[in-house]
């Protein structure tokens, strides 16, 4: 959050109150709107420049509107008055909104758009409060965004709940992802993995030059020595897929507001028959690098999951089958961190075992890293680890990490405390070695494949882990005796004192 002033901060948690008070308060409804309107802000923004540099170059200019006098950009009807202002938004900016065709991104994302608020006096403050917020500037606007979404604190409906920032930074730092790469998500939700791969690659690519100082003095970085890869990282990088069409339209924005202008984001259920017919690029061994926290108790139609999933693994486990899903989509020798609840480490139902099989047998398991139960609060206690694999190639060691603690205390507050075993865990990957991490009782350490087989697969860190055995001292038997014969007089004597005393 650091771009973000007080009062920034304050100016948005007063335009949710809006919302709120205005009848609006379901949190993914307040955000989708809010969305909107600073989309339809962003789209003036993006035709002013358009018009702009087509007058320099001297060339025509094709928009998306019909010029600069158009009632349906923002500057036109921000001016106009409340009852006015809330017609041409509901009638004429919704309905163009959702004929735009800039990319499928906006087409798909805007096909059934409507405008929720009913109140004139709403939508004016949210204009006059969408229009001071500062969109045009890169990194402040993915922070704002980010701060939107952290008052998601309500878990969906398919066991969606959203993946805490600092968690998807671990899982992107394990996987190093390039600029060249293929990047997938294959449950996206609000596109969170997609944004902390953009905002890595960012980071790791800005030269000493390319590094400026924000003007509450955090680093801003350019992500100059990405430029060879520009049209790549804005219309090819990055893919998304779900089945919610409000975090469908949640994630596009969110990349968007990164600085991802094109990104292939679709409304799909990946576990389903349709996908590999409407994606066949993307449904089989079209990624490098597949991110994922899938929902873990989503309801499932078994009719309709693709056959090429089921036959890998009999279940209607979502969890399971999305395992399976992911080494469909990868290429060959990609990789992926995915999010799984503790039961497909340990479970012993036919299904389970075989998964892990084909983990370890028909790919290369790297590492599994246990959470503590608490991550996902306020929306889930459930237990969960990551896995981190890549398809095809072969098992020799797995890497174990046991994480404690993650920088957040494990309760709903999930308030800072100074314990966080994150750091610790990415170094240790980062210098593991078969030959040097062998010490059972510590957190992390390297099990080869032959151990795990011979356990049917499991993959719980405490099937692997020695507990550290303390030596006890103990007093000779002659010196213990000497103690008890002491005890025991005093007990007579004390006795005897009783005795007197009736």
């Amino acid at each position: 959050m650091s771009t973000l002033t007080t009062q920034l901060k304050s100016d948005i948690d007063k335009l949710w109150t809006e919302f709120w008070t205005g009848g609006i308060t379901n949190p993914l409804t307040v955000i989708e709107q809010i969305s909107f309107l600073m989309f339809a802000r962003l789209l003036d923004v993006m035709e002013t420049t358009g018009e702009r540099k087509a007058e320099r170059l001297k060339k025509p200019f094709k928009g998306r509107f019909t010029g600069p006098n158009d009632p349906r950009r923002w500057k036109n009807f921000k001016q106009k008055d409340a009852a006015e202002m809330l017609r041409v938004v509901r009638d004429e900016v919704f309905p163009h909104f959702r004929k735009l065709n800039g990319g499928t991104t906006f087409a798909e994302y805007m096909q059934d758009a409507q405008l929720m608020i009913q109140k004139p006096s709403l939508l004016v403050s949210a204009v006059n409060m969408i229009d001071k917020l500062p969109l045009t500037d890169g990194d402040a606007k993915g922070d704002l965004y980010e701060y939107l979404l952290s008052k998601l604190t309500t878990a969906g409906i398919n066991g969606q709940f959203r993946t805490p920032r600092h968690i998807i930074r671990f899982m992107v730092e394990l996987i190093e992802p390039k600029p060249t790469d293929t990047i997938g998500d294959p449950s996206c939700g609000t596109a969170g993995f997609l944004v902390g791969a953009m905002q890595y690659l960012l980071e790791t690519h800005t030269s000493a030059k390319g590094k400026l100082e924000g003007e509450n003095g955090e680093t801003i970085y350019t992500g100059d020595l990405l430029e060879p890869y520009r049209d790549h990282i804005q219309n090819g990088m990055f893919h998304g897929f779900d089945f919610d069409a409000t975090m469908l339209r949640i994630a596009s924005m969110n990349l968007m507001l990164h600085g991802v202008d094109n990104p292939d984001i679709h409304y799909q259920d990946t576990l389903s028959n349709s996908f590999p017919e409407k994606f066949p690029k993307q449904a089989t061994g079209g990624f490098d690098v597949i991110f994922a926290n899938p929902p873990f108790k989503g309801s499932l139609d078994e009719g309709d999951v693709h056959p090429t999933l089921t036959q890998a693994v009999k279940t209607k486990k979502t969890e399971l089958l999305f395992v399976a899903l992911i080494l469909r989509m990868l290429k060959k020798g990609g990789r992926s961190a995915t999010i799984v609840p503790d039961g497909v480490l340990f479970g012993s139902s036919k299904a389970h075992t075989a998964l892990r099989k084909i983990l370890v047998k028909d790919n290369q398991l790297e590492a599994v890293i246990s959470l503590p139960s608490g991550v996902f609060k306020p929306y889930a206690g459930v237990s969960t680890a990551i896995l981190v694999f890549t398809k095809g190639g072969k098992t020799d060691h797995v890497f174990f990490y046991g994480v404690e603690a993650d920088g957040l205390s494990l309760d709903d507050k999930r308030e800072p405390v100074i314990k966080n075993d994150l750091p610790d865990a990415l170094a240790c990957w980062m210098r593991r070695s078969a030959k040097k991490d062998t010490d059972r009782t510590a957190k992390h350490f390297m099990v080869p494949v032959s151990e795990i087989e011979e356990k049917d697969f499991d993959l719980s860190i405490n099937r692997y882990k020695e507990a550290k055995h303390k030596e006890v001292q103990y007093d000779p038997p002659k010196k213990i005796i000497a103690k008890l014969r002491a005890l025991e007089a005093e007990i007579a004597k004390d006795l005897s004192e009783l005795e007197g005393m009736l």
